[in-house]
């Protein structure tokens, strides 16, 4: 203890010693005049300016990320990651004018106007809150100087490093700026408002250079959600986009099927994907849950998960609107979707199927696309309720639809292939309740062109709570949609054994190999 005091004192007396020289006084100088410019920039980086109907209050904040958040009360947020920094710009509607937000509901060419109105009135709010940001910044750092010191050329040498410190962030922001950001909000807020704050995908790749029109889009369809109308307004999605729901997991919680309609009408989806287990223990009990399938009004795509039973395709097979595959290829709204079932039935515990490894499912997934690939038919979407399994499907389909792991992930295969997993549309059932935090409910509207049939972007839902009321959503945005994609150079060798899959399975036939 001696000693760690006395090591103490050496470093006080050290650091003592450097405050008193040179050295330490231009540190003190530059450190005072900082933290002047830092009050200076808090004060003045603020504005009022209106927009259209409404006014905006934008506002620069300390950030240790950086971005943009554009916040719409009451309907939520959008949060846009456009630079890195240690400053963010923050802009929030604070009012809004009834007489013009309803001229604006009631005469397009309003609507059209505004677009350039937009852009202008946004450009002059920002550089009145830059430039009163700049002044107050550099006043303060002086004055804080020249109060501290009493020096005129030590408040020079405070102004001149604050004044140096704003062209680093001013560079440091435009070389880290992402003009991709503002094609990829994130969205917390209302789930009913959502399709409407964040517009369609495909408008948004085709118009990014258009960027002031969306904006302008935007702020009109805040003055309809503002206005004292009955309805929300109506989401109008771009007539070339194909909008598919992907679902999967829902594992018997009757709750999905209200988030699934709501979401569906919300974004007027064309069609919904399942990639299974839609049960949890594939009972005949069970089966009356797949009867909420034909209120959903569009084609519903189903291939069985690992918790589903043969009584459990046969029930959703039954419904009106329902498209099972378990091993074929059908077209549905014009996308070509390949769909086979999982080979294993683990509806509990102490059924043994589940003990097949990664790399049998990847063999098994292999050997069904070569079947496939030597019928000449390349599928637009193929659909299996693993990810491994979906994985030997690589270079043979531009899109994998998997579930399974009650995590949503996506990345793209060394053939270009994208590999989608989605979480657990039901939030795993009474299986989210097993962990301190209860599993998210999620799903994903993804959108594609009804001319080429690829992948243009997608929005993530993620749902927390009780699962009904508040939502999150993220904007995704496939960076080469018309990539090509590169069957394996050659096909992958399967193990010389394999596991025994259940009978009842007669669609699957794979490569023997010793069980793990």
């Amino acid at each position: 203890m001696t000693r760690i005091r006395a090591a103490l004192r050496r470093t006080i007396t050290a650091l003592v010693k450097i405050a008193r020289g040179r050295a330490g006084r231009v540190i003190l100088v530059i450190s005072v005049g900082l933290l002047g410019g830092l009050l200076g920039l808090t004060l003045g980086g603020h504005a009022v300016t209106p927009v259209g109907p409404t006014d905006v209050s934008l506002a620069l904040r300390p950030s240790w990320t950086g971005g943009t958040t554009i916040r719409i009360p009451p309907l939520g947020a959008l949060h846009l990651d456009t630079h890195w920094g240690p400053i963010a710009l923050e802009a929030s509607v604070t009012d809004l004018r009834p007489e013009e937000a309803r001229k604006l509901i009631e005469s397009n060419s309003e609507v059209d106007r505004l677009t350039d109105q937009v852009g202008t009135e946004l450009r002059h709010g920002v550089m009145v809150m830059l430039l009163r940001a700049l002044a107050l910044t550099l006043a303060f750092s002086f004055l804080a100087a020249l109060v501290v010191f009493r020096s005129l050329r030590k408040a020079l040498l405070a102004l001149t490093t604050t004044l140096a410190t704003l062209v680093v962030l001013t560079l440091l922001t435009w070389a880290t700026f992402n003009p991709q950001a503002l094609a990829e909000p994130r969205y917390t807020g209302l789930l009913a408002n959502a399709p409407q704050v964040v517009g369609d995908a495909r408008s948004i790749v085709e118009r990014f250079s258009a960027y002031r029109a969306q904006l302008a889009r935007l702020v009109g369809n805040v003055s309809r959600l503002y206005a004292a109308t009955s309805t929300l307004p109506t989401y109008e999605p771009d007539p070339s986009t194909l909008r598919v729901l992907h679902v999967s997991d829902i594992h018997l919680n009757p709750a999905a099927w209200s988030v699934i309609r709501s979401v569906s009408t919300q974004f007027q989806v064309d069609l919904i994907i399942d990639s299974g287990d839609l049960t949890d223990h594939g009972s005949k009990p069970e089966d009356r849950f797949a009867t909420d399938i034909s209120s959903l009004k569009v084609p519903y795509v189903f291939v069985r998960g690992n918790h589903d039973s043969k009584s459990t395709q046969n029930a959703v097979a039954a419904q009106k609107n329902a498209v099972v595959l378990d091993d074929r290829l059908q077209e549905v709204e014009g996308l070509r979707i390949y769909g086979v079932g999982d080979p294993r039935f683990t509806p509990d515990k102490s059924t043994r199927d589940d003990d097949v490894g990664a790399d049998q499912l990847r063999s098994l997934g292999s050997t069904q696309a070569q079947k496939l690939r030597a019928t000449g038919t390349t599928p637009d979407i193929t659909v299996i309720h693993d990810p491994n399994q979906a994985e030997g499907f690589s270079g043979l389909t531009p899109l994998a639809l998997s579930g399974h792991a009650h995590e949503r992930s996506t990345k793209l295969l060394s053939s270009k292939t994208r590999l989608f997993i989605q979480g657990s549309t039901g939030g795993a059932g009474l299986r989210g309740l097993e962990h301190e935090e209860p599993t998210p409910i999620e799903l994903s509207v993804l959108y594609f062109s009804r001319a080429t049939h690829r992948l243009q972007g997608w929005d993530d839902l993620r749902l927390g709570g009780l699962g009904l009321t508040s939502a999150q959503i993220e904007r995704h945005l496939e960076p080469k949609p018309d990539r090509a994609i590169t069957p394996p150079a050659t096909p992958p060798t399967p193990p010389p054994t394999s596991p025994t899959f259940p009978s009842q399975w007669p669609s699957s036939t794979p490569p023997r190999s010793p069980s793990p």
